[in-house]
């Protein structure tokens, strides 16, 4: 298909990802602005021309100036200089503004409150973080993260929205809890709507394991491709990138993964039930065990590794953050011992510590104007 010259439209989270050319359909008008923009987020300071904007993304040089002279006049895109051409003039570099809008990312833990501003560039500019009980009750719990939130805003004026991460279940797209593990009074409580109306400002609420694993797969340069974050911090849950895409299930089911059974007369489990690896993994850590909470999680992630065919296992999480080491050789050798040997599957630690989540958060707000909502990856992209 032959690529669209209209620039008009939003960019919204049902846009496509930038993974192909621009494409000839009107309904798809934001899909080329979010391909431009993503192009000069990914140029970084060096800056990218119109001519490469073109190349790269097959639109015609007419339809990229029509599209960057409306990101300038939103102060979008701003003038970076000139290169030196093989002919002619030289040509005006152009690169993302990185402060023309910021995201707040929220991680809502069932013990602490962890927030960040995020500029355009993914940069976290600031953040704060304060104690909380998430079972204090709804009033409780909006009140710290709208205190949290104003401190951080009060003096922006570029603010996008608020992207909230906490333990599920729930439901992303109307922004519902579910019966989250350990605390039923948040059972049908419509957070988003609720935290929206208390901040003025646009939110968007999804599982922490959804964020952190959306957060990671943007950093990885070279393509997504299919991997597992295992968090293990109050409890143990799963982000699932599947051949570049996250995967959240119909229902936002997917990666309650500490909730599968491994000893059916195992210690009895939050959830109801007994024997789940996140009980089998936390009572190993109360009782000063992590080599055997290791081995457990390893078991866990052998049978996704089994079961998905993925290429990569990235542990996180504070209790991983306590022992590392440990953590990573303990499920690898699980892992090693359960694959085939022609196949490995590294275990590492997940890059971005105590922030991780929070960071995820605000990129469920920032990656739909990037046309990534769903984490593909340009197939071309140098």
């Amino acid at each position: 298909m032959g690529p669209v010259n209209s620039t008009n439209g939003p960019v919204t989270s049902a846009d496509p990802a930038p993974s192909a050319p621009g494409r000839n359909l009107l309904a798809l008008r934001g899909h080329n602005s979010a391909l431009v923009l993503d192009l000069l987020r990914t140029s970084g300071e060096e800056g990218i021309s119109r001519l490469e904007l073109a190349e790269r993304t097959g639109l015609t040089p007419q339809a990229v100036s029509k599209i960057v002279g409306r990101l300038r006049d939103e102060g979008l895109a701003v003038e970076a200089g000139r290169r030196a051409s093989t002919g002619g003039k030289p040509r005006t570099v152009l690169r993302l503004a990185p402060g023309a809008g910021h995201a707040v990312g929220v991680h809502l833990d069932r013990d602490a409150l962890v927030v960040v501003l995020m500029d355009l560039s993914g940069a976290v500019v600031a953040e704060r973080g304060a104690p909380l009980d998430l079972g204090a009750g709804s009033a409780a719990v909006l009140a710290a993260v709208a205190r949290e939130v104003e401190s951080l805003t009060a003096v922006r004026e570029s603010v996008l929205g608020v992207g909230v991460a906490l333990p599920g279940p729930l439901d992303h797209r109307s922004g519902v809890l579910h019966q989250v593990t350990g605390f039923p009074e948040w059972d049908g409580f419509p957070l988003r709507d609720a935290l929206a109306e208390r901040l003025s400002l646009p939110v968007v609420v999804d599982k922490d394991t959804n964020a952190a694993a959306l957060g990671l797969a943007l950093a990885r340069p070279s393509g997504a491709g299919s991997f597992a974050y295992l968090h293990l911090g109050t409890g143990l849950g799963a982000g699932l990138v599947l051949s570049g895409a996250l995967y959240r299930g119909d229902r936002t089911g997917a990666g309650e993964f500490g909730h599968q059974v491994l000893q059916l007369d195992g210690a009895p489990c939050s959830c109801g039930n007994r024997g789940c690896i996140e009980a089998l993994c936390l009572q190993a850590v109360a009782a000063g065990d992590p080599e055997s909470a290791a081995r457990v999680l390893g078991e866990g992630a052998a049978n996704l590794v089994g079961l998905l065919d993925i290429d990569l296992v990235l542990l996180g999480g504070r209790t991983v953050a306590g022992a590392p080491q440990t953590f990573v050789r303990g499920v690898a050798d699980v892992v090693r011992g359960r694959t085939p040997s022609v196949v490995e599957v590294p275990v590492r630690q997940a890059e971005g510590g105590e922030r991780l989540v929070a960071e995820g958060a605000a990129q469920l707000v920032l990656a739909p104007l990037f046309g990534r909502a769903n984490v593909a990856f340009p197939a071309n992209r140098n």
